[in-house]
């Protein structure tokens, strides 16, 4: 059975029936046909494989990057298999700028809509105009609009009604030319006279500050999403504790008028996990890492037990703590696919 390890970047050993990369959505419908238990993978930095996997691993490597623009737009068209990092650099070199904030998030551009990833201030759905996927059991092609893509806080509809439904083969970016800076998040606010290229620099020597290089040391980047909680939850946490981090967010209320703005309070995850002791926190070969506890880190031989058991515990150490329930933001499989704590 072949190895998954040096195609998920937290490193479990791991091993499935077969490996089978694809380039293009023929190739792939006569792999995902001829399998019976599937899972698409892109570039395996949000998957982690905590059993052997009965099944058939499909990788994509859908590549290519179309541009043109108007006026007042740029306009991409981009392969789900093309690297993240390298694509927005790729950005900033040809001055479609928007991306920055986002710099050196691992994984791949076909999974950016279904994680609605963001950093810094920004998330990619304010950027994305469509998405091009193909349904597994027909093998129809759509397009989905920005509205079709239900994005929320690290969620879209490819984790509800379209999970494990599509395959996203392509994703198309629309970048006004003229936006504002996002600077107000973290370090960001000490940028003097920022430009796109400061943002940009700014983010890497950030991330690179506080988390770990996973070609050095196995990781999933975030491990847990931010939680977003109610303002009287969150009042009820700064009474207790001082200076508690925290942002607000503010959603269009449907149930009532789209003028009307549901105002909830989004709290670090590693403000919370930080205080409930996991800091530097190591459990046999997982350790939550000491400049970052939002990421759990792989020192060389863990196992998925071991992975499953310290994310289990911070969970509920957090829980009890604070009443608040913190959600994986990794895919976590077992040997028949994907799996909850």
């Amino acid at each position: 059975m072949p190895s998954l390890q040096r195609y998920s970047t937290f490193g479990l050993f791991a091993s499935c029936n077969s490996i089978q990369p694809f380039s293009d959505v023929a190739s792939f419908l006569h792999y995902y046909q001829q399998s019976s238990i599937v899972y698409i993978l892109g570039g395996g930095s949000n998957s982690v494989f905590t059993q052997d996997f009965d099944g058939t691993v499909l990788v994509n490597e859908i590549k290519g990057i179309s541009h043109f623009d108007t006026e007042s737009h740029h306009y991409l068209r981009v392969g789900a298999g093309e690297n993240w990092h390298d694509f927005v650099t790729l950005c900033m070199k040809e001055k479609w700028y928007g991306f920055e904030n986002l710099a050196l998030i691992p994984g791949s551009v076909g999974a950016c809509p279904i994680q609605n990833i963001g950093a810094y201030g920004r998330e990619v759905n304010a950027l994305i105009d469509k998405v091009e996927c193909v349904f597994l059991e027909t093998g129809e092609q759509v397009l989905l609009s920005n509205k079709d893509c239900q994005f929320g806080y690290r969620d879209s509809v490819f984790k509800h009604a379209l999970a494990n439904k599509v395959l996203i083969t392509h994703v198309n970016f629309k970048l006004p030319k003229h936006y504002e800076l996002e600077t107000s998040y973290g370090e960001l606010a000490s940028l003097s006279d920022p430009t796109p290229e400061k943002i940009y620099n700014k983010v890497i020597e950030i991330r690179k500050s506080k988390l770990p290089d996973p070609s050095e040391l196995g990781n999933a980047g975030s491990f847990f999403k931010n939680p977003v909680v109610s303002t009287t939850v969150y009042q009820a946490i700064a009474q207790e504790y001082d200076a508690v981090p925290h942002f607000v967010v503010r959603e269009n209320d449907e149930r009532t008028n789209a003028g009307s703005k549901l105002e909830q309070i989004k709290i670090p995850a590693a403000w919370l996990i930080d205080q409930a002791g996991f800091k530097g926190k190591t459990l046999n070969k997982v350790r939550c890492h000491p400049t970052q506890p939002l990421v759990l880190t792989n020192l060389g031989g863990a196992t998925g037990g071991d992975v499953i058991t310290m994310a289990k515990d911070i969970i509920a150490s957090v829980q009890e703590k604070f009443g608040i329930q913190l959600e994986p933001e990794v895919r976590i499989l077992g040997s028949k696919g994907l799996i909850s704590l």
